[in-house]
């Protein structure tokens, strides 16, 4: 089993020349500039390595670009092999990332988190205290004077 750092630089070389072949060295026009890879994750055996990509575009070209990468993976896995010098070259496995529809979630919520204070901030405008403006008692200075005198 590998350790850690050789595993981290084996996933960043992969991420490196898949990138680079994706986007000088394959001539498919469903891949072309709409592909970024964002992340890669090596095994601790370094037998597979985990691709993710995202896609610029809607659900089609998504489609699309999965069916790109699906065949251009033994291209993709020879560079691999070419650039890494290892005894065994990893097998590629392409994942959609899911970071931008979480973040898109996450837009969607504090949008409803700003209309909610938007919202309560009209309401509480006009809005007075309940009691005094300063509740708490304070001693007259003429009920202390008398009982210090007795």
């Amino acid at each position: 089993m590998a350790d850690n750092a050789r595993a981290k630089k084996l996933a960043d070389l992969i991420r490196e020349v898949v990138a680079q072949k994706l986007q000088r060295g394959i001539k498919d026009p469903r891949l072309g500039t709409h592909v970024t890879i964002t992340d890669t994750r090596v095994t601790g055996d370094l037998r597979e390595a985990t691709v993710f990509y995202t896609v610029y575009g809607d659900d089609e070209d998504r489609a699309s670009a999965a069916a790109g990468l699906e065949s251009a993976k033994g291209i993709l896995r020879s560079a691999v092999g070419a650039a890494a010098g290892t005894k065994f070259t990893p097998t590629l496995t392409f994942v959609a990332d899911a970071l931008p529809e979480n973040a898109k979630t996450i837009e969607d919520l504090l949008d409803k988190a700003r209309a909610s204070d938007a919202a309560v901030r009209e309401v509480s405008s006009g809005a007075k205290y309940a009691g005094d403006a300063d509740p708490y008692k304070k001693p007259d200075d003429e009920d202390d004077e008398g009982t210090a005198a007795e």
